[in-house]
């Protein structure tokens, strides 16, 4: 698979810009770039099932790098995206996250990691952001669930059908995402981790150099 898997929303004032990112291909003219917005001030396997409203299952991710160390917990949603949480369990499961970096990081924005294919650290860095997993791409599962600060939500191409392993998380409020992007998950530990997680450059969020990482991802029930 090589087609990015990019975070859109939002429109700039001034036309529409193609951005070229150091680890981006560049971006077809008619996919929006993000708004950024203002920075607010061993567990056992779980398998899917019903999980109505309640909480769980958990996904635990231990970060390392020059900015973030820590653990980030993430209530996944099952009742709204029950196809993306059994594909991020899937994959974190079978320990396919494991030290795949964040290789794109907007300030005031989004921290972007989950390229099983480009994104492991130690590999070529130069494609990430552009693979995925052997899996298929995902139907959408849109929801009501607004981006708002913590959220996890998943990253696709420009067809609504083409999100498979890579997923972001908020740094603030992007309303220009909600409807647009399946909402799988929120944190609900270790935002302090998320808000050190190591930022790239320019307006596309490129992590240059060597960015943080997820040394494990793994699943819980509780």
């Amino acid at each position: 698979m090589t087609r990015d898997k990019l975070i859109a929303g939002g429109m700039f004032a001034i036309g529409a810009l193609v951005l070229v990112g150091v680890y981006f291909a560049t971006l077809p003219s008619d996919e929006p770039q993000p708004q950024p917005q203002p920075q607010p001030q061993s567990q056992p396997e779980a398998t899917l099932e019903e999980g109505g409203d309640q909480p769980g299952p958990y996904l635990d991710i231990v970060v390392e790098g020059e900015g973030a160390n820590g653990t980030i917990t993430i209530d996944l949603m099952q009742q709204l995206a029950p196809g993306h949480v059994e594909r991020v369990m899937t994959l974190a499961q079978e320990g396919l996250y494991d030290d795949v970096v964040f290789h794109r990081v907007i300030e005031g924005f989004m921290a972007q990691t989950g390229d099983v294919e480009f994104g492991k650290l130690g590999g070529d860095l130069g494609m990430a952001g552009r693979g995925g997993s052997d899996l298929p791409d995902l139907p959408a599962e849109f929801s009501d669930e607004p981006f708002a600060r913590g959220i996890l939500g998943m990253a696709r191409a420009q067809s609504p059908d083409s999100a498979n392993s890579q997923f972001f998380i908020m740094f603030a409020p992007a309303p220009s995402l909600d409807g647009q992007y399946t909402v799988l998950g929120e944190v609900t530990e270790g935002m302090d981790v998320v808000d050190a997680i190591k930022r790239g450059d320019g307006p596309n969020g490129a992590v240059l150099g060597q960015p943080d990482r997820m040394v494990s991802v793994t699943v819980r029930t509780n």
